[in-house]
């Protein structure tokens, strides 16, 4: 008895295939929407990167991932020994600036004693030449005399000169050299600041790349750090399709962890420049509503609505061939059509068709 129902349900279930293929397919006039498709992640808008200012071995490292953090809290502290010690020697140096600068300096104190001697060495010169003057005119000494008294005055009063110029320049250098040291000094104080990193905002600990007791160079990234109330969609979106991406289209996004829940959105920024790494351009779609599932990273798919037109002619997207030919019942050759919108399921014929033709499967 097994045997005869075997066989009489193989005949409904051959007769339901070719009763199905057997149907004619004509254009049908309807609605339909065109859209991108993309792929990206989850992602803050709002992220930063917690990156080392110096180099050094972590000592301490005050957060774990998935931490929520203030601006201005401490998160790392580098021990660098180096600019420790620039921080003292130029705090060292200033304090000799300050005190070369001012006229009790080795230096100009110095130059100042020298002065005041060349001072009364002309002083003395002057009233030695004068008096040889009076006793030239009397005839009591020698023009040689007298014109080597005149000299001697006028080198003391060029000596004098020199020394007072020579004072004033190096007054000029050590203030030269304290403002520098000044510059060094606050330079040296901020690298010794680098040496402690805080938050800049408030955020969460997205990744955490480094732990305590790892030696880090000027420039590494010890951590992302991002706000979870600006989770989005970062999109990757392929080159022959970017240009019908328009802001302010909606889209449809469906993560990989909830396959078969879809969540609105609306594209909100297309960035400038093609991403080399993803060999993409890359927009970013907002959230109409809060996610339920906001893990940063998280693998997503979307598809954009380019357009949407109201009755337009359609055929299925299978009956499409290359070089946009559609075979009709009936006829050898492929007619060529012209075609509008396509979506994943369904073209739009613009031309080159009516709801009369009657379209031929392509498997054949």
């Amino acid at each position: 008895m097994k045997h005869p129902i075997l066989f009489l349900v193989s005949i409904t279930l051959l007769f339901s295939c070719k009763k199905s293929e057997d149907q004619p397919i004509f254009p049908v006039i309807k609605d339909i929407t065109e859209t991108v498709f993309a792929s990206g992640i989850l992602d803050p808008d709002d992220k930063y990167s917690l990156t080392a200012q110096a180099d050094g071995y972590l000592v301490n490292v005050n957060f774990k991932d998935g931490d929520i953090v203030k601006a201005g809290q401490i998160l790392v502290m580098i021990d660098n020994k180096t600019n420790a010690a620039n921080a003292i020697a130029a705090r060292q140096l200033l304090e000799i600036a300050n005190v070369n600068a001012t006229d009790n300096g080795p230096v100009l104190k110095q130059l100042k004693a020298n002065i005041d001697f060349a001072d009364q060495k002309l002083t003395q010169d002057e009233l030695q030449a004068q008096r040889f003057k009076t006793l030239f005119e009397s005839n009591s000494v020698s023009k040689l005399e007298y014109e080597n008294t005149q000299l001697a005055a006028e080198n003391s009063k060029a000596n004098l000169k020199a020394l007072n110029q020579q004072y004033t320049a190096l007054k000029q250098q050590a203030e030269q050299q304290k403002i520098t040291q000044e510059a060094n000094n606050k330079i040296s104080h901020a690298n010794t600041g680098f040496n402690i990193l805080k938050a800049i905002a408030n955020g969460k600990i997205l990744k955490r790349n480094k732990q305590t007791g790892d030696y880090v160079k000027k420039g590494d990234i010890i951590a992302t750090i991002g706000n979870p109330s600006t989770i989005m969609a970062r999109l990757n979106v392929d080159e022959n399709s970017i240009s019908k991406v328009k802001v302010g289209q909606k889209a449809i996004v469906q993560l990989n962890v909830s396959k078969g829940k879809l969540y609105k959105g609306t594209v909100d920024e297309i960035l400038p420049m093609f991403d080399e790494n993803t060999q993409s351009f890359v927009c970013k779609v907002v959230f109409d509503s809060l996610l339920d599932f906001s893990i940063s990273g998280t693998q997503l798919e979307a598809n954009i609505m380019v357009g949407e037109k109201k009755d337009a002619l359609l055929i299925p997207r299978k009956h499409l061939d290359f070089g946009n030919k559609v075979l009709l019942k009936g006829k050898s050759v492929p007619v060529e059509v012209k075609t509008g919108i396509i979506s994943t399921e369904w073209v739009e014929i613009l031309s080159g068709l009516s709801v009369k033709d009657e379209l031929e499967s392509l498997k054949k």
